[in-house]
């Protein structure tokens, strides 16, 4: 039932043909193919308790299959994930889909309002908690009116709960279409919504992208600062890892820079994840280890743009180029990418093979090269839809076509420049301006770590920009001096007519910088 066909005469010219059986459940491929391997005594996760083996980790998810079934949870039912990253989330996670049942990861830094709406969205009968969580999700968990059961990952993990279960079990039978699993948005404008995913579509990703572009390996040792409930990191330290035999680095505590930096060095990994905030930060750390004191091999970054500067500063520090791609909720992971024979700072690369993209006009219309629009895009990972939400997956998924509501350009050498969310862009005397083009020039000044880029409207209503700067520590500058740097770079209209330095920047937990949040200070003051 697993075996997975794939087969490409050249993944550089042109993408892999991956066929997925019908009859086909992700969680028992994603295990079985590394035992097959022989890899039963290799390390698969180290977290902050120690270490699981393949064949460790594929009788602990055999277990949390069988708790399922004891407790009556059915094919199909869903069971809410609120889950630190250790090894007790893919364990969760894998138990849950190898048993038909349906996992939905949490972000683990929601409000007690998402918290409330996810429960109530999702109809979810079962949830498994991290026991530092509990204290605040426990009065949402007794007043839900679907939740039946809950499990607690304490010092001990699941282990404790999952003791007396059977290490043996006889995968689901589901197909490559079944609903696998849920990941809710970040919410970080309107209500999250529940975008549903099918079981074929994590191993696409594997193939499509952690082999031919990140280039997973077997004898990799992968760290992703980028958490496990959101689609970046769930590739990054479950999918790949798995698909290629890789060991992944698990990390319970926050992503700061030294709790980073000491996983680095600690585990010699060879791949980091992360999102350019994080990679501006490390680069600000005394501590950050230079080229030729890590294995390091290959870096990458998603879940906004990269700016040029910091890509350029971290090779130049760690030996490392930074492959800056996009993706999103909705097609799980990266679709357009840098690639490490083709890395273009200041650009999100060029079209994974295997997905196709296109950028339209306001009505729908493809517009030439060099004119930007709505970036949309088609491949194998798309999600099905939003779950109880029938208005927006209208308006997303247009047939085989997904709307990314990023705008976009494609340049002559055929890599695409990031110039915004649609609602993000400002128009300025007559013409657009791209908030990241301006937060771009921001941070190459260096007394700039941060930058972000929003409307204000100026006495007369006039839509101007408006900039919110972090400096880095020791350093100072004033407004007009910053302003000089912009106009010296860019036209005219596109300085910022007024600069605020801030201590930091409001962001949702992937690290992305939330704009309304800094639309409504700059509309107050």
């Amino acid at each position: 039932m697993m075996n997975i066909g794939l087969s490409s005469a050249d993944h550089s010219s042109s993408p892999p043909t991956i066929h997925v059986p019908r009859h086909y459940n992700a969680a028992h491929d994603l295990l079985e193919r590394n035992l097959l391997a022989g890899r039963a005594e290799k390390t698969a996760y180290i977290d902050d308790r120690g270490v699981c083996t393949y064949g460790e980790l594929a009788q602990r998810v055999n277990r949390f299959a069988n708790w399922l079934r004891t407790t009556g949870i059915q094919m199909e039912q869903r069971v809410l994930l609120f889950l630190l990253d250790t090894v007790d989330f893919p364990v969760a996670f894998l138990g849950s889909i190898k048993a038909g049942v349906v996992p939905i990861a949490v972000n683990t830094l929601l409000s007690p309002s998402d918290y409330q709406y996810i429960l109530a969205d999702s109809r979810a009968c079962a949830a498994v908690v991290s026991d530092p969580l509990l204290p605040n999700l426990a009065p949402l968990l007794q007043e839900s009116a679907f939740i039946k059961h809950v499990v607690v990952s304490g010092p001990g993990g699941l282990e404790p709960t999952l003791s007396g279960m059977s290490n043996e079990f006889q995968a689901a039978p589901t197909t490559c279409d079944d609903a696998c699993f849920w990941l809710y948005s970040s919410g970080s404008t309107g209500l999250p919504k529940g975008t549903v995913h099918a079981h074929a579509s994590l191993i696409h990703t594997a193939e499509l992208y952690a082999r031919p572009i990140a280039g997973y390996r077997e004898d990799d040792v992968v760290l992703s600062a980028s958490k496990l409930p959101f689609a970046y990191g769930l590739g990054n330290s479950l999918t790949f890892p798995l698909a290629v035999g890789a060991t992944a680095i698990l990390m319970a505590e926050r992503a700061t820079p030294p709790a980073i930096i000491q996983r680095l060095r600690a585990h010699r990994a060879t791949i980091f994840c992360t999102v350019p905030t994080a990679y501006a930060a490390l680069l600000a750390h005394p501590d950050l280890p230079r080229a030729g004191e890590l294995p390091l091999r290959r870096c990458i970054s998603a879940g906004e743009a990269l700016p040029e500067e910091v890509g350029r500063r971290w090779r130049q520090h760690c030996g490392v180029d930074i492959l800056d791609g996009i993706g999103s909720t909705e097609m799980l992971h990266i679709f357009l990418s840098n690639q490490p024979d083709c890395v273009r700072y200041g650009t999100t690369g060029r079209v994974v093979p295997g997905y196709e993209v296109r950028i339209v006009d306001e009505e729908g219309v493809p517009v030439p090269q060099g004119v930007s629009g709505e970036l949309q895009i088609r491949g194998p990972t798309s999600a099905l839809h939003y779950w109880n939400n029938r208005s927006r997956s209208r308006q997303t998924f247009l047939g085989e076509w997904v709307r990314s509501g990023d705008k976009y350009r494609q340049r002559d050498d055929g890599c695409y420049v990031y110039e915004g969310r649609l609602d993000d862009m400002l128009k300025v005397s007559g013409q657009y301006v791209s908030p990241v083009e301006v937060e771009s020039v921001l941070v190459e000044h260096e007394a700039v770590l941060e930058a972000a880029v929003v409307p204000k409207e100026d006495p007369e209503h006039l839509v101007k920009p408006c900039a919110f700067v972090v400096l880095k520590a020791g350093q100072r500058i004033t407004e007009q001096d910053l302003q000089l740097h912009i106009k010296q770079r860019l036209a005219p209209h596109k300085y910022p007519r007024w600069i605020w330095f801030v201590d930091e920047l409001p962001k949702t937990a992937t690290g992305k910088i939330q704009r309304f949040k800094l639309k409504e200070t700059a509309t107050q003051r």
